[in-house]
């Protein structure tokens, strides 16, 4: 969750789109780490992930003071990539006001080409797509 500040606010009066971009930017990092996608992990492995796709829809405006949330869904995965969805909210109301979907490729940062999950992380994943399958659509 978070908020609007108004330095946000661009010459139309409303978020530029910059702003859109660096909060799903925050939620990825956010959503990654709960499957063990950490900063630490990144450094020890010498993995990364890198957006390959991505693809932003504004449905609504947001202003400033403005209360946002977004919810994360894992759409599939694969190998080496996962397939999500971020849908950003104003609170209270819950109005949907963006959506963004990404893959997401992981890789190898020394020879800089994509590499399959660990399988500890493949499984956190995988876990969480068959619950998504069963109809259970909360993030972990």
């Amino acid at each position: 969750m978070g908020v609007v500040y108004p330095h946000y606010i661009d010459h139309m009066g409303h978020v530029n789109v910059q702003y859109y971009a660096s909060m799903f930017d925050q939620a990825t990092w956010a959503f990654l780490s709960e499957f063990g996608i950490t900063s630490e992990y990144m450094k020890a492995n010498r993995r990364g992930m890198a957006a390959v796709s991505q693809q932003t829809k504004y449905l609504l405006e947001l202003f400033s003071g403005d209360i946002v949330e977004i919810q994360t869904e894992l759409l599939e995965v694969t190998e080496k990539t996962i397939r999500f969805v971020h849908t950003m909210r104003r609170r209270p109301q819950m109005d949907t006001i963006s959506t963004s979907e990404l893959v997401g490729v992981h890789f190898d940062t020394e020879i800089r080409k994509s590499c399959p999950f660990p399988q500890e992380i493949k499984e956190r994943l995988s876990q969480h797509a068959s619950g998504l399958e069963s109809g259970n659509q909360q993030a972990p």
